[in-house]
Protein backbone atom coordinates (compact mmCIF):
# COMPACT_ATOMS: atom_id res chain seq x y z
CA UNK A 1 0.00 0.00 0.00
CA UNK A 2 1.43 3.44 -0.93
CA UNK A 3 0.45 7.06 -0.04
CA UNK A 4 2.03 10.11 -1.08
CA UNK A 5 2.74 12.92 0.97
CA UNK A 6 3.19 16.77 -0.18
CA UNK A 7 5.14 18.87 1.95
CA UNK A 8 7.64 20.62 4.20
CA UNK A 9 11.20 19.10 5.47
CA UNK A 10 9.84 18.81 8.98
CA UNK A 11 7.38 16.24 8.32
CA UNK A 12 10.25 13.41 7.72
CA UNK A 13 11.33 12.83 11.11
CA UNK A 14 8.04 10.78 12.23
CA UNK A 15 8.66 8.33 15.46
CA UNK A 16 7.77 4.77 13.96
CA UNK A 17 8.38 5.60 10.56
CA UNK A 18 11.27 3.92 9.09
CA UNK A 19 13.53 5.01 6.24
CA UNK A 20 13.70 3.25 3.29
CA UNK A 21 16.21 5.26 1.25
CA UNK A 22 15.32 8.12 -1.59
CA UNK A 23 13.99 7.31 -5.02
CA UNK A 24 14.91 9.75 -7.36
CA UNK A 25 12.19 9.95 -10.64
CA UNK A 26 12.61 11.37 -13.89
CA UNK A 27 9.64 12.22 -16.21
CA UNK A 28 8.48 13.47 -19.62
CA UNK A 29 8.12 16.53 -17.85
CA UNK A 30 11.32 16.70 -16.61
CA UNK A 31 12.47 16.74 -13.07
CA UNK A 32 10.16 16.29 -9.97
CA UNK A 33 10.96 19.15 -7.25
CA UNK A 34 13.25 16.81 -5.09
CA UNK A 35 14.26 13.18 -4.76
CA UNK A 36 11.35 10.86 -2.80
CA UNK A 37 11.79 10.55 0.41
CA UNK A 38 10.24 6.97 1.23
CA UNK A 39 9.95 5.31 4.57
CA UNK A 40 7.28 1.74 5.55
CA UNK A 41 5.23 2.14 8.65
CA UNK A 42 2.98 -0.17 9.39
CA UNK A 43 2.25 -2.57 6.26
CA UNK A 44 2.17 1.27 4.43
CA UNK A 45 5.08 2.73 2.23
CA UNK A 46 5.10 6.60 2.08
CA UNK A 47 6.99 9.25 -0.58
CA UNK A 48 7.38 12.48 0.74
CA UNK A 49 7.87 14.97 -1.63
CA UNK A 50 8.96 18.34 -1.20
CA UNK A 51 7.08 20.37 -3.18
CA UNK A 52 9.27 23.21 -2.89
CA UNK A 53 12.98 21.37 -3.24
CA UNK A 54 15.04 20.63 -0.56
CA UNK A 55 16.26 24.30 -0.11
CA UNK A 56 12.80 25.34 -0.56
CA UNK A 57 14.23 27.24 -3.49
CA UNK A 58 11.49 26.90 -5.77
CA UNK A 59 8.76 29.42 -5.63
CA UNK A 60 4.92 28.34 -5.83
CA UNK A 61 4.72 29.95 -9.33
CA UNK A 62 7.73 27.61 -10.54
CA UNK A 63 6.97 24.33 -9.16
CA UNK A 64 7.11 21.98 -11.98
CA UNK A 65 3.87 20.02 -10.82
CA UNK A 66 3.10 17.77 -13.72
CA UNK A 67 6.55 16.49 -12.94
CA UNK A 68 5.46 16.59 -8.97
CA UNK A 69 2.24 14.23 -10.06
CA UNK A 70 3.90 11.80 -12.88
CA UNK A 71 6.50 11.33 -10.41
CA UNK A 72 4.22 9.65 -8.06
CA UNK A 73 2.52 7.80 -10.98
CA UNK A 74 5.79 6.37 -11.66
CA UNK A 75 6.46 4.98 -7.99
CA UNK A 76 3.11 3.46 -8.20
CA UNK A 77 1.17 5.83 -5.55
CA UNK A 78 -2.65 6.08 -5.88
CA UNK A 79 -3.55 8.17 -2.76
CA UNK A 80 -1.91 12.16 -2.46
CA UNK A 81 -2.25 14.39 0.71
CA UNK A 82 -1.17 17.86 -0.02
CA UNK A 83 0.05 19.67 3.34
CA UNK A 84 -0.12 23.65 2.36
CA UNK A 85 0.71 26.78 4.72
CA UNK A 86 -2.25 29.40 3.89
CA UNK A 87 -3.43 32.97 5.22
CA UNK A 88 -7.21 32.92 6.77
CA UNK A 89 -9.62 34.65 5.28
CA UNK A 90 -13.11 33.67 7.50
CA UNK A 91 -13.76 31.79 10.37
CA UNK A 92 -10.08 30.86 11.50
CA UNK A 93 -6.89 31.47 12.99
CA UNK A 94 -3.17 31.16 12.93
CA UNK A 95 -2.26 27.52 14.49
CA UNK A 96 -5.63 26.28 13.37
CA UNK A 97 -5.39 22.61 10.74
CA UNK A 98 -8.41 22.83 7.85
CA UNK A 99 -9.51 19.44 5.58
CA UNK A 100 -9.94 21.39 3.03
CA UNK A 101 -13.50 20.61 1.42
CA UNK A 102 -13.36 23.01 -1.75
CA UNK A 103 -11.46 24.82 -4.07
CA UNK A 104 -10.99 27.85 -6.13
CA UNK A 105 -8.48 28.25 -8.90
CA UNK A 106 -7.34 31.97 -9.47
CA UNK A 107 -3.45 31.55 -10.89
CA UNK A 108 -2.65 31.80 -14.25
CA UNK A 109 0.54 30.69 -16.91
CA UNK A 110 0.69 27.44 -14.96
CA UNK A 111 0.57 24.23 -16.83
CA UNK A 112 -2.62 22.64 -16.09
CA UNK A 113 -3.18 19.61 -17.67
CA UNK A 114 -1.24 16.82 -18.72
CA UNK A 115 -3.38 16.72 -21.79
CA UNK A 116 -2.67 20.17 -23.65
CA UNK A 117 -1.75 19.16 -27.38
CA UNK A 118 -3.73 15.55 -29.96
CA UNK A 119 -5.70 13.98 -26.77
CA UNK A 120 -7.88 16.21 -24.78
CA UNK A 121 -9.51 15.19 -21.68
CA UNK A 122 -11.97 17.52 -19.82
CA UNK A 123 -12.18 16.03 -15.94
CA UNK A 124 -14.54 16.57 -13.78
CA UNK A 125 -13.76 18.43 -10.94
CA UNK A 126 -17.34 19.86 -8.88
CA UNK A 127 -15.50 18.18 -5.56
CA UNK A 128 -11.42 18.65 -6.34
CA UNK A 129 -10.98 16.31 -3.22
CA UNK A 130 -11.29 12.97 -2.68
CA UNK A 131 -14.25 12.15 -0.28
CA UNK A 132 -12.48 8.47 0.92
CA UNK A 133 -9.43 9.97 1.76
CA UNK A 134 -10.88 13.17 3.41
CA UNK A 135 -12.58 11.01 5.38
CA UNK A 136 -9.15 8.67 6.34
CA UNK A 137 -7.70 12.59 7.31
CA UNK A 138 -10.83 13.38 9.31
CA UNK A 139 -10.48 9.62 11.17
CA UNK A 140 -6.94 9.93 11.73
CA UNK A 141 -7.14 13.48 13.50
CA UNK A 142 -9.84 12.25 15.50
CA UNK A 143 -7.66 9.02 16.78
CA UNK A 144 -4.43 11.19 17.17
CA UNK A 145 -6.76 13.78 19.51
CA UNK A 146 -5.73 16.39 16.77
CA UNK A 147 -8.73 19.38 16.72
CA UNK A 148 -9.35 20.35 12.62
CA UNK A 149 -12.00 22.13 10.84
CA UNK A 150 -13.64 19.71 8.49
CA UNK A 151 -14.36 22.14 5.73
CA UNK A 152 -12.59 25.06 4.12
CA UNK A 153 -13.13 26.64 0.66
CA UNK A 154 -9.40 26.89 -0.16
CA UNK A 155 -8.79 29.72 -3.07
CA UNK A 156 -4.84 29.29 -4.86
CA UNK A 157 -2.99 32.14 -6.28
CA UNK A 158 -0.51 32.60 -8.39
CA UNK A 159 2.16 34.36 -5.72
CA UNK A 160 4.99 35.15 -4.98
CA UNK A 161 3.45 37.90 -3.92
CA UNK A 162 0.93 38.02 -0.74
CA UNK A 163 -2.50 39.11 -1.36
CA UNK A 164 -4.06 42.38 -2.18
CA UNK A 165 -6.79 43.30 1.05
CA UNK A 166 -9.00 44.47 -1.79
CA UNK A 167 -8.14 40.85 -3.40
CA UNK A 168 -9.15 39.10 0.72
CA UNK A 169 -12.41 40.75 0.38
CA UNK A 170 -12.95 39.91 -2.98
CA UNK A 171 -12.01 36.35 -2.19
CA UNK A 172 -13.85 36.91 1.02
CA UNK A 173 -17.40 37.50 -1.31
CA UNK A 174 -17.45 34.42 -3.43
CA UNK A 175 -16.74 32.03 -0.85
CA UNK A 176 -13.13 31.85 0.13
CA UNK A 177 -11.99 30.70 3.56
CA UNK A 178 -8.20 30.49 3.12
CA UNK A 179 -5.45 31.61 0.93
CA UNK A 180 -2.53 29.73 -0.49
CA UNK A 181 -0.06 29.57 -3.44
CA UNK A 182 0.36 25.53 -4.66
CA UNK A 183 -3.19 23.83 -4.58
CA UNK A 184 -3.91 24.44 -8.30
CA UNK A 185 -2.79 22.65 -10.53
CA UNK A 186 -1.74 20.08 -8.66
CA UNK A 187 -5.04 18.74 -7.40
CA UNK A 188 -6.19 18.60 -10.73
CA UNK A 189 -3.47 17.21 -12.01
CA UNK A 190 -3.63 14.16 -9.81
CA UNK A 191 -7.40 13.77 -10.66
CA UNK A 192 -5.70 13.51 -14.66
CA UNK A 193 -3.84 10.60 -13.31
CA UNK A 194 -6.82 9.02 -11.39
CA UNK A 195 -4.99 9.98 -8.12
CA UNK A 196 -6.78 10.76 -5.00
CA UNK A 197 -6.14 13.75 -3.42
CA UNK A 198 -6.64 15.31 -0.62
CA UNK A 199 -5.17 18.63 1.32
CA UNK A 200 -4.34 19.74 4.52
CA UNK A 201 -4.42 23.38 5.74
CA UNK A 202 -2.50 25.06 8.17
CA UNK A 203 -3.40 28.37 9.18
CA UNK A 204 -0.42 30.08 9.07
CA UNK A 205 -1.13 34.10 9.48
CA UNK A 206 -4.11 36.30 9.05
CA UNK A 207 -4.91 37.04 5.27
CA UNK A 208 -4.26 40.33 4.32
CA UNK A 209 -6.37 43.44 5.46
CA UNK A 210 -8.14 40.81 8.32
CA UNK A 211 -5.50 41.26 11.04
CA UNK A 212 -3.64 43.96 12.48
CA UNK A 213 0.36 43.59 11.83
CA UNK A 214 2.31 43.03 8.53
CA UNK A 215 2.23 39.66 7.08
CA UNK A 216 5.39 38.61 7.14
CA UNK A 217 7.24 35.02 6.22
CA UNK A 218 8.78 34.75 9.94
CA UNK A 219 5.13 34.32 11.12
CA UNK A 220 4.46 31.64 8.36
CA UNK A 221 7.67 29.74 9.01
CA UNK A 222 6.97 29.78 13.10
CA UNK A 223 3.38 29.22 12.94
CA UNK A 224 4.17 26.19 10.66
CA UNK A 225 6.78 24.79 13.07
CA UNK A 226 4.62 25.40 15.80
CA UNK A 227 1.73 22.91 13.89
CA UNK A 228 4.17 20.44 12.83
CA UNK A 229 3.53 18.28 16.16
CA UNK A 230 0.43 17.85 15.15
CA UNK A 231 0.52 17.48 11.62
CA UNK A 232 2.94 14.34 12.38
CA UNK A 233 0.28 12.76 14.87
CA UNK A 234 -2.15 12.90 12.32
CA UNK A 235 0.40 11.15 9.28
CA UNK A 236 0.98 8.85 12.46
CA UNK A 237 -2.52 7.43 12.57
CA UNK A 238 -2.89 7.07 8.74
CA UNK A 239 -2.02 3.35 8.90
CA UNK A 240 -4.11 2.15 11.14
CA UNK A 241 -6.94 2.59 8.70
CA UNK A 242 -5.74 2.77 5.18
CA UNK A 243 -6.89 0.10 3.20
CA UNK A 244 -5.48 -0.57 -0.35
CA UNK A 245 -9.12 -1.07 -1.78
CA UNK A 246 -10.81 2.27 -3.77
CA UNK A 247 -14.46 2.67 -4.05
CA UNK A 248 -14.15 6.71 -4.74
CA UNK A 249 -14.74 8.13 -8.30
CA UNK A 250 -10.97 9.15 -8.41
CA UNK A 251 -9.89 5.44 -9.78
CA UNK A 252 -11.83 5.89 -12.87
CA UNK A 253 -11.40 9.93 -13.52
CA UNK A 254 -10.57 9.81 -17.01
CA UNK A 255 -13.55 7.33 -17.87
CA UNK A 256 -16.33 9.56 -20.42
CA UNK A 257 -13.73 12.68 -20.87
CA UNK A 258 -11.95 12.00 -23.55
CA UNK A 259 -13.02 14.90 -26.17
CA UNK A 260 -10.59 14.74 -29.12
CA UNK A 261 -11.33 12.33 -32.50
Amino acid sequence: MKLGIIGGSGLYDIDGFEFMGEESVVTEWGAPSDAYRHFSCKGVDFYFLNRHGRSHGIPPHSVNYRANIAGFEKLGVERIISFTAVGGIRGVKPGDIVISSNAIDHTSGRAHTFYDGGLIHHIDFTEPFCPELRALLLESAERAGVEVKDSGVYICTNGPRLETSAEIRYFASIGADTVGMTLFPEAPLAREKEICYANVSVITNHAAGTGDTKLTTVEVVETMKAATERIKAIVSALPDSYTVNRKCLCKDALEGTKISK
